[in-house]
């Protein structure tokens, strides 16, 4: 029996190159080798932890996410690709799990405690949200997944998982759940990949990112906008690469042929006499060669959403029967199986 993989990304958005380098185009690559059973999601429920006043943009984003995983490359006849809230027994998993987790350890959870802060919410942080990595438990368990592959930013999140699984096999002397192991970029300076404007992560809420969908003018537009060395003023400076968002992306989306005339590029520049302008031109070549064919491919499919559509029902039925199986056994383990 094949490992299993399970992936997703939350639906608040088109998906941005950061989701790509970091996720997105690994769960290609593994899709590729076809040693393994992949299920992939879009997380609508998760979203609506921190968008409840606002599911339009949730459900309008369900589309563009799934237009931006068939760009990528992922083949539904080879991927299961559903959406979350069409499984509701991910929703009764989450119930008996919350039960196994205190609520110090989710206030300890790294990841959430990030998010929490990048999104402002101060004391009125929403139930939701801050038991969503309870939730992530119930989708990773559901479908027994071996294999979850994350951006390094998610290890907190695996871990508690992990917990959770621990948890629950020991308090009712079962095997029946599986603990994952993460798969994170290979690419260090992928794992995380920050913003156009140097902030610690590219991000949809902070306009500071570059789009699978964009074309190549606002490609172009964006990445002469960069975050580089701000006392880098004249051509023959002395620059800064640390902390300069063009090296840095050159870093993640150089292929191994590019490698010599990065690093020239690096020393020329921090002895002097290499303009940004050159360094970005350069950086727009090496992103063009690596999205104009996902935005063709994401113009075709684009072309009859219907069929996209009929996609994720296809999926999401494949995936709820994973789903209801695991949840029977989860159920006679805790002996709730009254008739």
């Amino acid at each position: 029996m094949k490992p299993i993989i399970l992936t997703g990304d939350r639906p608040t958005g088109k998906l941005h190159i950061g989701h790509y380098v970091g996720s997105l185009k690994n769960r290609v690559l593994l899709q590729q080798e076809g040693n393994y059973q992949m299920f992939v999601f879009l997380a609508d429920q998760q979203a609506l932890t921190d968008h409840a006043k606002n599911p339009q943009k949730v459900r309008e984003s369900i589309g563009q996410v799934a237009l931006d995983y068939l760009a990528a490359g992922l083949d539904p006849e080879q991927v299961t690709i559903f959406i979350q809230s069409q499984i509701p027994e991910l929703a009764e998993l989450t119930m008996y799990y919350m039960n196994l987790v205190s609520l110090a350890r989710l206030e300890r959870n790294p990841t959430v405690k990030t998010e929490i802060a990048q999104k402002g919410f101060g004391e009125s942080i929403p139930t939701g949200f801050l038991v969503y990595p309870i939730a992530q438990a119930a989708d990773i368990t559901a479908f027994k997944a071996n294999l979850v592959p994350v951006g390094t930013d998610q290890k907190p999140m695996i871990e508690q998982t992990r917990e959770i699984v621990r948890s629950f096999n020991h308090a009712y002397q079962t095997d029946i759940l599986v603990e994952p192991e993460g798969i994170y970029p290979t690419n260090e300076a992928a794992g995380r990949l920050p913003g156009l404007d140097g902030n610690a992560k590219m991000s949809k809420s902070l306009n500071n990112g570059i789009f699978l969908a964009d074309d190549m003018d606002t490609v172009q537009k964006k990445v002469m906008s960069m975050y580089t060395d701000p006392n880098h003023i004249r051509v023959e400076d002395p620059g800064q690469i640390e902390g300069n968002m063009v090296f840095h992306y050159l870093d993640v989306f150089g292929r191994e042929e590019d490698a010599q005339t990065i690093a020239e590029m690096k020393e020329h520049y921090q002895r002097g006499g290499l303009g940004d302008v050159k360094t970005k031109r350069y950086l727009l070549e090496i992103l063009d060669r690596e999205l104009t064919p996902i935005r063709e491919r994401r113009l075709e499919y684009a072309k009859d959403m219907g069929q996209v559509y009929r996609m994720l029902e296809k999926g999401s039925q494949v995936a709820r029967e994973k789903a209801a199986q695991t949840l029977s056994e989860v159920k006679a383990a805790m002996g709730l199986n009254y008739f």
